[in-house]
């Protein structure tokens, strides 16, 4: 009798400690007890992810009881304690059965059915797939040989790229000077053409403070200043017999009809009564040199 009675208080030696939370009545496991609280308050699965800011997939993993497909094992009890907290239930129950499940599974796939147990030789690799084994093993090792000689030799037998670099270069051969002499002989007809005697001139000063005094033979003065650099004076066509007075005649830029001409000296001179006239200037270029007072 006391034996059965011991047997009957403690035959069952499952430790309290080991027991899974006892959530009166509800489903087995933290997932389906979860679903089943929020179907009991008529709540929707969004208004959990509402309340909670969790994922409608998270969620829906969560009442499947699949934890392992969270992100770890650290979302997997927060979310589950927060969904229990929304609908009324023991948050630290539900993180306990959460636990005490993530450590079934992990043991689950540790220890799982087809795992081979030494000594079993039943569960031993037969003879023949021993020997595929090796034969595949041996046809690897080869094929790995045969890939590294191909890839890493392959450009032994290519010439080194140094003796092509240091081939001379080939002479390459002179140009054809016959169109380049062409249009210099013409840029040069062109330069040494006439002006017209008819064109206009125009007088521009290529330095600062550049005096000069444009007039007619008889005393009428077309034009007196101090020129900058780069001022223009363009004697009247109908002037007579127009005459300059300067001292920087070298320092005058002179152009006919916008052809350019010789200055009317070399250097700095003074020079007074010089004819401008586009006869005059071009009559220069037939003698020696200007004329200085």
């Amino acid at each position: 009798m006391t034996s059965d009675t011991q047997t009957g208080e403690f035959g069952d030696d499952t430790r309290a400690d080991d027991a899974e939370p006892d959530f009166g009545g509800e489903p087995a496991g933290a997932g389906p007890t979860l679903r089943a609280a929020r179907e009991r308050q008529r709540l929707d699965l969004s208004h959990i992810a509402a309340e909670t800011r969790i994922p409608m997939h998270h969620l829906e993993v969560i009442e499947a009881g699949e934890f392992e497909a969270l992100p770890s094992r650290t979302y997997a009890i927060g979310f589950a304690r927060n969904y229990a907290r929304v609908v009324g239930l023991d948050e630290g129950a539900i993180a306990d059965a959460v636990r005490s499940e993530l450590s079934d599974e992990r043991d689950r796939r540790h220890h799982g059915a087809g795992a081979m147990e030494p000594g079993d030789p039943a569960k031993l690799p037969s003879s023949a797939l021993t020997w595929f084994g090796a034969l595949a093993a041996i046809v690897l090792i080869v094929g790995v040989i045969a890939f590294s000689s191909s890839y890493f030799g392959q450009g032994a037998d290519l010439p080194a790229l140094t003796r092509e670099d240091s081939a001379p270069a080939a002479p390459t051969p002179p140009a054809d000077p016959a169109p380049e002499l062409a249009a210099a002989q013409e840029g040069s007809a062109a330069a040494v053409a006439p002006a017209d005697p008819s064109g206009e001139v125009v007088f521009t000063a290529l330095e600062d403070g550049v005096w000069v005094r444009f007039y007619e033979r008889g005393g009428e003065r077309l034009y007196e200043a101090q020129m900058e650099s780069g001022e223009s004076f363009t004697v009247p066509a109908g002037a007579q017999e127009p005459l300059i007075n300067t001292g920087r005649p070298d320092a005058l830029a002179i152009t006919i009809g916008g052809r350019e001409v010789p200055p009317l000296a070399e250097g700095p001179q003074t020079m007074g009564g010089e004819p401008v006239s586009a006869r005059a200037l071009l009559a220069r270029g037939e003698n020696e040199g200007p004329s200085a007072n």
